[in-house]
């Protein structure tokens, strides 16, 4: 919310300097994000007048002006605008004056025509960003000779807060002088704002099919309007200081009244109206053409306003095109409505939308404003466009408005939550400037919350707002006792901070990606995961749960190659969510993805690409850190994200944790990426199991060491002998070591060459050949039996 300090102390003028203004906002929970100015400096700019204006002897684009700047004779000045034109107000740079840049204004001479001066047009004086096609005509009445910053009271700050979404109250300039007049003991003086006589009995009827979701809705007629006529240079400046662009005099009323008030309103060309105004939700298949242009297809929970022929606007979004004013207009229906935060939550985003409407409804909207909003723009639009306003009429459901809070304040609990005791008399002067009706209690008071304050619903939210306004500078400090011992460690745990740090070791940075996904690519990832969908999401590529960590590390990986790093670790922790919103499973779970080179580049450093074995090997690092090698194994299977001749199941304890492998091609070709990618994901709770070390004698006795090469055909895995080895080796095996595969010359075709080194040791005595050599002819015999595999000779 952006609002010009000059218009605010129209409100509430406190003694404070801006500065101070903006930090006693922020004080009280309203957090200033910027004080700018609301013009560039300038000097030795006036109003002046176009006296005279002549084509230029040498030059077809150029005129010849005198201007009346009110220093006594007309000024000649050349000017190449095409608007310019005699009888204009325009803003005048005399000599010696200064532009914005230390643009200096000096007698010169163009194509021989002495031009002493300068006529300016807005973007010259950087009153607005894009670049003036012309120069800035001001209004009829502005007075000749006085300095242009003081005619539009350029002097001013705009000051733009950033507020939580629960202070839907203050998105407006009554709220924020609200807030200013409380905290500073000032009463806030406004427009007067006085019920409009009706010049006609005609309306326009309105039915409200869905009142749970519309409480209320009225409107007027106003006819003979001139849409021609132009918004005042007061209310341009204003709006514009507030960020919003003046579009015609109608638009410009009704944004106006949101900003001044903080009810947003719409104005409907009557004769666009078929029979009535009917507020309902979308039926299926109905489509809007909307203000901006953009055609949507509506879904059935939309609230919409429309009339008999079809829809018209998004209810407190934005407008369609073909209901909206035009050139041709002569009679407006303006509306003014509540909207219940749940009807608009979300709805915008869902379309690609936000507007100033709907941030407001979305907050909640006061359902006292309704009306005064009405006569408030009523009076502006017969100001400023003329015309004849007929009676105010509507549609209210009393019990569907939000009901009437009472909350009973003890002054005990107060005293103990503030650890300060305070005069009755200030926390009810506090709650009575806030707009609260109060009645004394034995205990304390008893509430009445106005109707704009939707965030007040206990009696914490009261001791807060006491807080606030009595300052939290002003209360005591008081330090938290703290005990100090020092936590136990549980061994037989990995922390998460060890297991990072691992992960930082081997040359991994730490990502920390949305729990949300894009649909589309959690379905290209994980075609058949199911996992919650968000009703009301950040936008449409975060509408989804994510099932498994592999497309947010997928979306980072693509973010990095798109900005030319070619050399990609990353790893991520974080919930994993699986199943309906009715029976979810939510799992922690730890995932990495690499791309590009083994080695970072340096002289010395092998060049080829990471493979899955550089994958396997980063991840046999954590589960190393269990001191539980064994638990795990690693299965040849098949992952829909996963390349079907390298992926793996990772399992624990017999049960599977997790997977890795390389990214699947066909995935690849529909995610656009051109390089090949290695992804794992291992449940959490799985690699932070660890054992407790435990001290084991060194044996003093030799160790005894046998080397078995098999041939098995290519498709017997290696764990598959590596297990059988341990199986049955006997109690005295040490170790079991895969020193060497090969395939070629000296194997047959579709077979490789395994080598197991195998070490054994007895605690207490040297083992001789004989026991050795029984073990390993039951090995040679298990590995020919259930693997078909033989010695090489």
């Amino acid at each position: 919310m952006k609002f010009s300090e000059q218009w605010l102390r129209e409100w509430v003028s406190p003694q404070l300097d801006t500065q101070a203004i903006a930090d006693q906002i922020t004080m009280a929970g309203l957090e200033v994000d910027a004080v700018e100015p609301v013009a560039a400096a300038f000097t030795g700019v006036v109003v002046a007048e176009v006296v005279a204006k002549d084509a230029h002897p040498d030059a077809d684009k150029l005129n010849v002006c005198l201007v009346n700047d009110g220093s006594g004779e007309p000024v000649q000045v050349v000017c190449g605008a095409p608007n310019v034109a005699v009888g204009q107000k325009v803003p005048f740079a005399r000599v010696g004056g200064v532009l914005p840049g230390n643009f200096k204004i000096k007698k010169a001479k163009l194509r021989g025509v002495e031009s002493r001066g300068m006529i300016c047009s807005e973007s010259e004086l950087e009153l607005v960003e894009d670049t003036s096609s012309g120069i800035f005509v001001l209004s009829e009445d502005a007075p000749i000779g006085e300095a242009l910053r003081t005619y539009m009271a350029l002097d001013d700050h705009t000051i733009e807060v950033d507020l939580t979404p629960n202070r839907g109250d203050c998105l407006s300039l009554k709220g924020l002088a609200r807030e200013v007049g409380v905290l500073n003991q000032l009463d806030i003086t406004g427009p007067e704002i006085l019920p409009i006589a009706p010049g006609f009995d005609e309306t326009f009827p309105v039915r409200v099919e869905a009142p749970e979701l519309c409480p209320r809705y009225i409107g007027r007629l106003i006819r003979g309007v001139d849409v021609s006529a132009q918004t005042p240079l007061w209310m341009v400046e204003r709006l514009r200081r507030s960020g919003i662009r003046s579009i015609d005099p109608i638009v410009d009323i009704t944004n106006y009244v949101m900003l001044e008030l903080g009810q947003p309103m719409h104005a409907f060309d009557r004769d666009n109206l078929n029979g009535e105004i009917i507020v309902r939700q979308a039926r299926e298949g109905e489509r809007l053409v909307l203000l901006d242009g953009q055609e949507v297809n509506l879904r059935p929970e939309t609230l919409l306003i429309a009339d008999r022929n079809g829809p018209l606007a998004l209810a407190g979004v934005m407008g369609g095109e073909n209901s909206g004013i035009n050139p041709n207009t002569q009679t407006i229906f303006l509306e003014s409505a509540f909207f219940t935060p749940l009807a608009v939550a979300g709805q915008a985003r869902s379309y690609g939308l936000h507007t100033d409407a709907s941030h407001r409804f979305e907050r909640g909207v006061d359902p006292a404003l309704t009306e005064l909003a009405v006569e408030r723009a009523t009076q502006l639009l017969l100001d400023i466009c003329g015309g004849e306003a007929g009676p105010v009429k509507g549609v209210s459901d009393v019990s569907a408005l939000p009901a009437k809070r009472e909350i009973t304040f003890r002054e005990a609990r107060l005293h103990e939550a503030l650890s300060k005791p305070l005069p009755r008399e200030e926390v009810s002067g506090i709650l009575t400037r806030l707009g609260m009706q109060i009645s004394d209690l034995a205990e304390g008071w008893q509430v009445s919350v106005p109707s704009w304050r939707f965030d007040i619903a206990i009696e914490e939210d009261l001791i807060e707002e006491v807080a606030r306004i009595h300052g939290y500078n002003n209360l005591p400090v008081r330090r938290p006792a703290a005990r100090l011992a020092l936590k136990p460690q549980g061994e037989a745990r990995i922390t998460q901070a060890r297991l990072r740090h691992q992960m930082v070791a081997r040359g991994y940075q730490e990502a920390v990606t949305y729990s949300f996904v894009a649909p589309d690519l959690q379905a290209t990832l994980l075609p058949e995961a199911v996992s919650p969908q968000l009703a009301n999401p950040i936008s449409t590529d975060l509408s989804v749960m994510r099932a498994s960590l592999f497309p947010g590390l997928v979306r980072a990986l693509m973010h990095n190659l798109n900005r030319q790093q070619t050399r990609v670790r990353l790893f991520e922790t974080g919930l994993v969510f699986n199943g309906p919103l009715d029976d979810l499973n939510q799992t922690p779970m730890l995932g990495a993805i690499v791309c590009g080179s083994r080695y970072p580049e340096g002289w010395s450093g092998d060049k080829q690409n990471a493979d899955f074995y550089d994958l396997k090997g980063d991840l046999e690092s954590l589960i190393a850190l269990g001191g539980q090698p064994d638990t795990w194994r690693f299965e040849a299977a098949e992952h829909p994200s996963l390349h079907p001749g390298q992926c793996a199941r990772v399992m624990h304890n017999e049960q599977t944790v997790g997977w890795m492998g390389r990214l699947h091609p066909e995935v690849r070709g529909k995610l656009g990426l051109k390089v090949d990618a290695l992804l794992f994901e291992v449940r959490l709770d799985a690699l932070s199991e660890g054992a407790i070390p435990a001290f084991e004698p060194l044996s003093r006795q030799p160790e005894v060491r046998r080397d078995l090469a098999f041939t098995v055909a290519e498709g017997v895995p290696v764990q598959a002998l590596l297990d059988m080895a341990r199986a049955y080796a006997g109690e005295h095996l040490r170790q079991v070591r895969l020193f060497d595969v090969y395939a070629g010359k000296g194997v047959a075709d579709g077979h490789k060459s395994i080598a197991l080194g195998l070490t054994w040791q007895h605690p207490s005595r040297t083992l001789n050949d004989d026991e050795i050599n029984q073990l390993v002819d039951v090995i040679v015999t298990q590995a020919r039996e259930q693997h078909s595999a033989e010695l090489r000779s």
